[in-house]
């Protein structure tokens, strides 16, 4: 199972998104709304860098993304 960040898209400028993981399958549709609180939410396209050289993989590790991210 593949581990998926979502955030939830707020009603209000005001308000804050609040992120979270979720497992499902890579087959399964993204999410919609909260499984808890039914707000609307959208997946996060996250992942590291992987460079391709001839011969040999080389990864990686992007910087930090800033606090506000939800990988902190």
């Amino acid at each position: 199972m593949t581990t998926y960040v979502y955030e939830t898209i707020p009603a209000d400028t005001s308000s804050e998104p609040c992120v979270f993981e979720f497992q499902q399958r890579m087959t399964d549709k993204p999410l919609t709304q909260h499984p808890e609180t039914g707000e609307p939410v959208r997946r996060i396209i996250s992942g590291g860098l992987g460079i391709m050289q001839k011969g040999k993989a080389t990864v990686s590790a992007p910087t930090s993304c800033g606090s506000g991210c939800g990988c902190h």
